[in-house]
Order: structure tokens, then C-alpha cells, then sequence
């Protein structure tokens, strides 16, 4: 077997087992423990604060004991965490404290995982490869989506039982690989000229501006989705499954990216993104029918897909596939778990002072929005005019 193959499948496998418990776990505290907006929020964020720490220990912690001990470790801690949970499902503290620790181990793994993935390829081969991973771990999520619902009413303990032995399957086939993934080297001939570096290094940024945003957003949309749904009178088994058409759509996106590659080096992509992600959050959030919700969730989702594709695919090129370009690809996905659940907070706390949820929810995430934007906006115009490298 093939080191992608090897670790397209732990992709696959970790993202089914995080996506249970990530996104899950909302639906899990609401039906089970009888969270609310606010203390689902809160759960939001205290993953999202351990996810940050995590990916951004990642790069040293790599350099220190190996990525191949990293990522076992991270692994097997998992399996721990989610044994832990299995033995106290009704324990509020217990998930909590457990849903935050997973946090911090996805935040350490994912960049590891992706530095074995992309090693070793030119930049004309890292958009293929930045594909195939990305279809990876998107395909899982609204698979993992559409079985969690129905664990939940089941058997409480058997959504986080699914999530270790998924977590075994990766272990298993994580326990071979190298000790150190093989990266390219500085002066192959493929590697950007001075002039390309440069330009490529302001899509990067422009990309990963949008990026934070998106999820920040999704945090937020990821822990309100639940009551939405409830709201429209949807069953727990239903709006697991339809809060996983924005993974969908996401998956779709990434699919035709990797097939039509004339977005790469251009601007116009990155400029849908900046205008289309709000417009799909307020209608998936705020909509007055399940088919509203469900447009916005779509449009979400492709634009989400847009700027995450973007963002890691302008970063392998630049980091040259090291575990650093993957760190702080997911740090910042990390510190937007933390960014959006306080503004989504901040929204509902401001929603009796401004009249209603939705102007309250647009005072509280607006500023993130709008930094997002501009900031995305001042790096495409400093990149000048589409050329090809």
C-alpha cells in the first residue's frame, strides 16, 4: 500500500471519528443533556480554545519527538478520551472536559497528517494531491452526520464507542509509516520562481482570511443548527442529516477544484468567497422554513470549500509541505473555533438590546465578518492582476 493510499484512508477514518464527536456533539448535549444555545456555545469554544493550542504546538512538538510519534499519540489519546466518554455519556462534566481534550489532539494531528500527505510533490502535484486529501476527510463528515442522529436516539454511548473504534482502524494503519515524511527539496527545479513565490504568498493570505471566517462561522452555525432545526420541528435523527448538507456541497466543491484547476493564481474566487459566505450563514441560521436553510447551508458550503481548498493548497506550495504549513493552516482554524462561539455569544447576549436575534447575532459576529473581509480584500489588491506563474 501507498503512503497516500496509507494515509488517505486515516483521513477518511479520522475525520468520520472527529466529525461524530465535533459536530455530534451538539446534537448530543441538546437532545441528551438539554443544552441550549448558550451552553452549546460554550462547548464550541472550549474545543475550539484546546484546538488552537494544539495545532499550534504541533510544528515543535513534531520537530522534537518525530510526526510518526506525534500522531500515535494523538491517536491513542483519543481512543482514551473517547472510551472515557463511552463509560460517562450523562456526565455533563465529563463531556465537557473530554470534548475540550479532543480538541487540543485533533489540533495536534491534522497538520501532521497533512505534511505526510503533501511531502514530497511539486507545486503542479499539490493541487491534485491537496484534492484527493481534502475529498478525504470532507466525504466522512455528512456520512458521519447522517449515522450520528440516529446513535443518538438509539444508544447514547454507542456515538462515542463508532468514534474509538474508527480511531483503531487509523492506529493500525498509522503504526507502519515513516518516522519522518520526505519533503522536497528547496532548489528542485519545480519550485516557484521569486516572482510566483511572491504572488502566491498574498493568495495564501487572502485565502486564509476568508478561511478564518468561514469557520468562524461554521462554529457558530455548528452549534445553533441543532435548535434551528428544532425550532422547525425536526426530529434529532433529521437535523443531524441536514446540518451535513453544507459538508456536502463542501466535498462537491472541492471535487470540481480539483478537476478545474483555472482558479488557481486568480483573484475572482476568493472575492465570491468574501460575499457569499455571510449571505449563506444568515439564511442557514435565520431562515423561516427548512428549504431556506437548507439554500443557505448550500451556499455556505461552497463557499467554505472555495477558501479552504485555496488556503491549504496556496500553503503546501509556499511551506513546502512542512508540518509548519499544516500547523498554521489549522491554527487558524483553530482560532476561529474560539472567535466565532464569543461573537456568536456576544450575538445572543446583544439580541434583547437590539430587537431581535438577528440584528443581535449581526452586531456580535458583523466585526468578524467585516475584518475578514477586509483584510482578504487589502491582500488580492496588493497581489495585482491574475498571471500565470
Amino acid at each position: 500500500m501507498s503512503v497516500l493510499v496509507r494515509f488517505l484512508i486515516i483521513t477518511f477514518a479520522e475525520s468520520f471519528a472527529t466529525t461524530l464527536i465535533e459536530r455530534g456533539i451538539y446534537f448530543y448535549s441538546h437532545d441528551r443533556l438539554g443544552f441550549g444555545d448558550m451552553e452549546n456555545l460554550g462547548l464550541a469554544l472550549g474545543f475550539g480554545a484546546a484546538y488552537v493550542s494544539g495545532a499550534v504546538a504541533s510544528q515543535a512538538l513534531a520537530a522534537r519527538v518525530s510526526e510518526k510519534r506525534l500522531m500515535i499519540f494523538s491517536i491513542v489519546a483519543q481512543i482514551l478520551c473517547h472510551f472515557a466518554l463511552f463509560c460517562w455519556p450523562f456526565s455533563p462534566v465529563a463531556v465537557v472536559a473530554l470534548n475540550t481534550a479532543l480538541g487540543g489532539l485533533n489540533g495536534l494531528k491534522w497538520p501532521v497528517i497533512e505534511s505526510y500527505i503533501s511531502a514530497g510533490r511539486t507545486p503542479s502535484q499539490q493541487a491534485a494531491v491537496v484534492g484527493k486529501f481534502n475529498l478525504g476527510w470532507s466525504v466522512p463528515i455528512p456520512l458521519a452526520l447522517l449515522v450520528a442522529g440516529p446513535l443518538i436516539a438509539w444508544w447514547a454511548s454507542s456515538l462515542f464507542a463508532l468514534a474509538g473504534l474508527m480511531n483503531l482502524v487509523s492506529l493500525a494503519l498509522a503504526w507502519p509509516a515513516d518516522r519522518r515524511p520526505t519533503h522536497l527539496a528547496e532548489d528542485h527545479p519545480e519550485r516557484p520562481t521569486p516572482e510566483a513565490m511572491a504572488r502566491y504568498r498574498g493568495l495564501l493570505a487572502a485565502s486564509r482570511s476568508t478561511m478564518f471566517g468561514s469557520y468562524s462561522l461554521l462554529w457558530v452555525m455548528a452549534a445553533l443548527l441543532p435548535g434551528v432545526y428544532a425550532g422547525l420541528d425536526v426530529s434529532v435523527q433529521w437535523a443531524t442529516a441536514l446540518s451535513g448538507v453544507i459538508d456536502v456541497v463542501r466535498a462537491l466543491t472541492f471535487l470540481v477544484l480539483q478537476l478545474y484547476v483555472g482558479w488557481h493564481f486568480r483573484r475572482l474566487p476568493i472575492v465570491w468567497v468574501i460575499f457569499g459566505l455571510p449571505l449563506g450563514f444568515f439564511a442557514a441560521l435565520y431562515g423561516p422554513n427548512v428549504a431556506t436553510v437548507l439554500a443557505g447551508e448550500v451556499l455556505f458550503g461552497a463557499m467554505a470549500g472555495m477558501t479552504y481548498y485555496a488556503a491549504l493548497y496556496y500553503a503546501m506550495v509556499v511551506k513546502n509541505a512542512a508540518v509548519e504549513a499544516g500547523g498554521a493552516h489549522e491554527g487558524l482554524i483553530g482560532g476561529a473555533f474560539v472567535v466565532g462561539p464569543v461573537a456568536g455569544l456576544l450575538g445572543r447576549l446583544a439580541a434583547p438590546a437590539v430587537g431581535g436575534a438577528v440584528l443581535g447575532m449581526a452586531v456580535g459576529i458583523g466585526p468578524v465578518i467585516l475584518a475578514c473581509g477586509a483584510a482578504a480584500t487589502w491582500f488580492l489588491v496588493k497581489t495585482g492582476r491574475s498571471r500565470r506563474p
